[in-house]
């Protein structure tokens, strides 16, 4: 089952963000820079953990989030939904 999460990050060496980046953008619904939505299963969480693991050093901050229950919405924020054989591109 599809849920919520919001990444940011805060990658100190540049090489290492462009990598960090590339990645998260890849699993990434929408996002303003260093924070980004993304909807997935849990299996796909671990996946893009798993795969962040290596990149990361002991001056980056990597917060990965679960947004449980009715997030708070503002200006032209919308509740996304996510249905079962739909590709989100």
């Amino acid at each position: 089952m599809m849920q919520n999460f919001l990444v940011a990050y805060d990658i100190y060496n540049p090489k290492r963000l462009y990598k960090v980046r590339k990645l998260l953008y890849s699993y990434a619904l929408s996002g303003q820079k260093s924070a980004l939505e993304m909807p997935l299963t849990h299996i796909l969480c671990r996946e893009m953990i798993q795969q962040l693991e290596p990149l990361i050093e002991n001056e980056d901050r990597v917060n990965v989030i679960k947004i449980v229950g009715k997030p708070i919405l503002l200006g032209k924020a919308e509740t996304l939904e996510y249905h079962k054989g739909v590709i989100i591109v």
